[in-house]
């Protein structure tokens, strides 16, 4: 039975550790960024010589870190609905969070998953967003077991 999960489609992790991990009926995504797969590139942000952001927008980065989540679940045998809790990281609450929760009301339906939202200082690679994420396995055949 297969407990630890790589996408194919998602980017790499940027250390030492899976995508997702299967528990019981629980999948536990490790945080996911905004990054695009075999690219350096990260949508929306500017970065100058010294690899310090010069300007970014967190609706590019929303968007790409909510399909990152996308790939990583259904190559882990698990699907958008299947999310019961979201923990998210923003590097400006103040600059970013309206436009954060727009969005995310326009990718969750009601009922729509727990969500704790937190400002960090910085994250590891030079982003404004990250999600952490756990989905419940429902007994279907869409899910690995």
């Amino acid at each position: 039975m297969k407990n630890h999960f790589n996408s194919t489609n998602a980017p790499k992790p940027v250390g030492h550790y899976p995508h997702a991990k299967k528990a019981g009926e629980f999948l536990f995504l490790s945080g996911v960024g905004p990054r695009k797969r075999n690219s350096e590139s990260i949508p929306g942000v500017n970065i100058n010589n010294n690899g310090d952001i010069v300007s970014y927008s967190i609706r590019e980065q929303c968007i790409a870190v909510f399909e990152n989540v996308r790939l990583v679940l259904e190559d882990s045998g698990a699907g958008w609905g299947d999310i019961i809790d979201v923990t998210v990281f923003l590097t400006n609450m103040k600059d970013d969070f309206k436009v954060f929760n727009e969005l995310y009301k326009e990718y969750f339906c009601d009922p729509f998953p727990t969500r704790t939202t937190v400002e960090v200082l910085s994250l590891p690679t030079p982003i404004a967003i990250e999600l952490k994420v756990i989905a419940h396995l429902k007994k279907s055949p869409k899910h690995v077991s």
